[in-house]
């Protein structure tokens, strides 16, 4: 497919939207401090949170067609200045994220009150919004070395935001230690490899270097740089076994800051996975093949497997839902390693799908959880009946996960069956129908801890805050939208695909070297 190129000039607001996506919410991260008042730091991070999501809906329009946008930083024109490069694929990654955040910032504005000391709710916020900005970063740089520096940005407010659940539980603060040590490590991996592709390309644009790997070939020094960055990121999506940091830090976060990571984090980890091994390596190398059809593609089985296994007996809501987490990254790695357009549209649009699917299960344990006081099944006995609201968006929100059809999860994992059968591969299409059924296990026991049995005596009859109802009904209805009319989430997902594997289009500064 042809791609074309949109060069702004940067004269109006709208061809600065590529920086002020990054440029909002970080000017209002340290404003919410100095402002110092929870009320009116909520509304800075909401407003610009919205601001950001805006601006990600006019990126996305743009770029449906395939066409990318470069917007050089400072004027400076790329490989030698820094480059702002939107295409279809993180458009879309754009749209979902700064979305999930507008969506969260109602939710938490309600829930954070008995989870959170009121001392602490600006620097909440600002943490929020510097993590927005990370992973906002992220997405949108087309620098490697930004990649590196925006990815610390938003793991170093994460920190921050999981161990703000100390205040209830102190178990929080190792899990806040025990996802430091391994994101550290995990960002000195990527670094590392960064450096590797310096030494072998002199440049750190992403574009250039696709452009100037493919010219010298295969080489020790590309090798290893591939190596440390699969690592690297590997333990940033938890892919399994390098997961042992992600149940606790969803389980002891606050309700709200893992509804967030849930659904976001691990998803833009697996954004700079497929941007470095399709759009920077290429599947032209060997080894990168190699790689994704040997250890990317039976890690996902495995974890498709082993973690619903493990998500199966577990006796708190917040941690099975952890689990299933990895399950669901399972998924999307199994999509990779297909290596074809079809299994990344499944990838692609299950990052999508499982995004807005686990914003609503999170916020639904974060409403039990404001009265119950613990996502503990035994403290969630009968809720069903006292909060029916609340438990039938999280009903609707384990369907999707399960992917039965008219749901959003549905869609995704149908298309991975489809790629499967592409391949010729019917036992791959086989374990992705039977690890479903492994999810309906977890899911009936939720539906018969709320449903099936009776509330604690004196229990009262009483709903979630609207400020938490709405943002969780509006996830709900989306599982169900998105599962009725997936063409939207199909069709982008397909146009990132094709781009990743299209070969790299060479900058206009290459062209006249």
């Amino acid at each position: 497919m042809a791609t074309s190129e949109i060069q702004h000039t940067a004269l109006t607001l709208h061809d600065q939207l590529p920086i002020l996506q990054v440029a909002i919410p970080l000017l209002a991260a340290p404003l919410c401090v100095l402002v110092g008042q929870r009320h009116a730091a909520w509304w800075i991070a909401f407003i610009s949170s919205f601001a950001a999501f805006v601006i990600s809906c006019l990126l996305l329009v743009q770029v449906t067609d395939g066409s990318y946008i470069s917007y050089e930083i400072g004027g400076w024109a790329p490989p030698l200045g820094i480059e702002y490069r939107v295409d279809a694929l993180n458009a879309f990654m754009l749209f979902l994220v700064s979305g999930i955040a507008t969506l969260i910032l109602p939710f938490a504005s309600a829930s954070i009150g008995q989870e959170v000391p009121e001392r602490n709710h600006t620097l909440l916020y600002s943490c929020f919004l510097l993590c927005l900005t990370g992973l906002l970063g992220v997405l949108i740089t087309g620098d490697a070395f930004n990649v590196f520096v925006f990815l610390e940005i938003s793991s170093l407010s994460t920190y921050v935001l999981v161990a703000q659940g100390a205040y209830r539980d102190k178990r929080a603060l190792t899990a806040a230690y025990d996802y430091l040590i391994m994101g550290t490590i995990g960002a000195t991996f990527f670094v590392i490899g960064l450096g590797f592709l310096y030494m072998a390309t002199g440049t750190l644009n992403m574009a250039d270097i696709a452009a100037r790997i493919a010219e010298q070939g295969d080489n020790r020094t590309v090798r290893a740089a591939f190596a440390f960055i699969l690592v690297g990121m590997g333990l940033k999506v938890a892919i399994y076994p390098l997961h042992h940091w992600l149940p606790n830090a969803y389980t002891f976060a606050p309700s709200a800051i893992t509804a967030f990571l849930a659904a976001t984090a691990t998803k833009v980890a697996i954004y700079v996975w497929l941007r470095f091994m399709f759009g920077v390596f290429r599947p032209d190398f060997l080894f990168d093949v190699y790689t994704l059809q040997f250890i990317i593609l039976p890690f996902g089985l495995i974890a498709m497997f082993a973690a619903s296994f493990v998500a199966i007996f577990q006796r708190d809501f917040k941690r099975m839902l952890a689990y299933s987490s990895i399950a669901q990254i399972g998924y999307m790695l199994l999509g990779i390693g297909l290596i074809s357009a079809t299994g990344l549209t499944a990838t692609i649009s299950h990052l999508f799908n499982h995004g807005i699917t686990k914003a609503a299960l999170f916020m639904g344990v974060g409403a039990l959880v404001f009265y119950s006081g613990s996502s503990f099944y035994d403290r969630l006995e009968g809720r069903g009946r006292t909060m029916p609201w609340t438990s039938a968006a999280i009903v609707i929100g384990g369907l999707s996960l399960i992917g039965v059809p008219g749901t959003a999860g549905f869609v995704s994992k149908w298309v991975l069956v489809q790629a499967a059968f592409e391949k010729g591969w019917w036992p791959i299409a086989a374990l992705i129908v039977a690890s479903s059924l492994l999810a309906v296990i977890y899911v009936w026991r939720v539906i018969e801890t709320l449903y099936l049995t009776a509330p604690a005596e004196g229990a009262a009859r009483r709903e979630a805050p609207l400020p938490m109802l709405i943002p969780l009904w509006i996830a709900a209805l989306s599982c169900i939208y998105f599962g009725f009319d997936g063409v939207f989430v199909v069709d982008i997902a397909r146009t990132a695909a094709e781009g990743l594997l299209t070969s790299p289009t060479p900058l206009p500064l290459l062209e006249g070297n």
